[in-house]
């Protein structure tokens, strides 16, 4: 794929609208306890969500690591469904805990299909087809719908920083759904993507992580303490106490001084001394810059520093690590 490849389909997303498949495995999650058994299972308070409400957390092992991070949508009162990518691994370590909850799981990816359409004009492209307007959905909501006669779910929420949604559906209807999109986008100039930009230069420039920027962190030390519900006798909760107020290290964000890219797993560097590595770099094309995400020593950097990178030493600085919109407008649709 070349730059220019990549950096259609993320103007695309980032000033019309784009769309793919990004479906992902689907675990059902059923029964009197299934609130309580999430909540055992996930840092967040997963039972206290509204029904038709979704939820971003993660999953952690007795050590108190990431293991997984995913999306869980309350669809009914004893019924959720957790979209991840993981499902065998997911399916082994509920089977550990699951002994005393009143609770049965299946994997329904074989009916369940989703594609993301994502951008500024991504409402006005699915309101021209689906049977109910969207326009009051708000974000992290999912509710039932139709094209024609067929069942969609319609969930607002992304992976790129822009307005968008996500459609679920059984796969039988791909080709209705596409034509439906390819249609009623025409007056957008909608973009059909099949580079990895949703997955590179779209999350980076807004700080999404994927499995490979947290898998040896916790969830405080990825950024993502607003998701732990401190009240919740989930799985490693004891081990990451201690870096509720004092995490020893972080994931934040670096930008790149002359704008080459750096190897993942590079080691960061200041003053000759290692403070930290690489997880993540891709070429922000709304920034204008390479940008990437770093694990650093707290006691050893922090944001603002200049540090090298690599065998190279390619100099970087350390930064925050929303590089796009940090005020979160364009995802609000203002």
């Amino acid at each position: 794929m070349s730059n220019v490849d990549l950096r259609n389909e993320h103007e695309a997303v980032r000033t019309r609208v784009g769309f793919h498949d990004f479906t992902h495995e689907m675990l059902e999650v059923k029964g009197p306890d299934a609130g309580a058994f999430l909540d055992k299972m996930f840092v967040n308070n997963i039972s206290g969500s509204d029904v038709g409400e979704g939820q971003y957390t993660t999953m952690l092992n007795e050590s108190g690591i990431i293991i997984d991070d995913v999306i869980i949508f309350r669809m009914e009162d004893d019924l959720y469904w957790v979209s991840t990518l993981y499902i065998q691994e997911m399916f082994d370590w509920f089977g550990k805990y699951s002994d005393g909850f009143d609770v049965e799981f299946k994997d329904i990816k074989n009916v369940t299909t989703m594609y993301a359409v994502q951008g500024p004009k991504s409402a006005e492209v699915i309101n021209d087809f689906l049977a109910e307007s969207i326009d009051d959905l708000k974000f992290s909501r999912i509710r039932d719908n139709k094209v024609g006669d067929v069942p969609v779910r319609v969930a607002r929420f992304g992976f790129t920083g822009e307005l968008g949604y996500e459609l679920y559906f059984h796969p039988d209807h791909v080709e209705l759904i596409e034509s439906k999109l390819q249609e009623s986008g025409k007056s957008a100039d909608i973009k059909k993507l099949e580079t990895d930009v949703v997955l590179s230069s779209l999350p980076s420039e807004k700080g999404y992580i994927l499995m490979r920027d947290v898998d040896e962190l916790n969830p405080v030390e990825a950024g993502l303490g607003w998701t732990v519900d401190w009240d919740s006798d989930f799985v490693g909760k004891g081990a990451i106490e201690s870096s509720k107020g004092n995490p020893k290290r972080s994931l934040i964000g670096f930008t790149v001084d002359n704008g080459t890219e750096v190897e993942l797993e590079s080691a960061i560097k200041k003053d000759g001394e290692v403070v930290g590595k690489v997880t993540n770099c891709a070429y922000g094309f709304t920034v204008d810059e390479m940008i990437g995400y770093c694990i650093i020593d707290n006691a050893k950097a922090k944001i603002g520093d200049k540090v090298t990178i690599g065998n190279d030493n390619t100099e970087a600085t350390l930064t925050k690590r929303v590089f796009y919109d940090p005020e979160d407008q364009r995802r609000r649709g203002e």
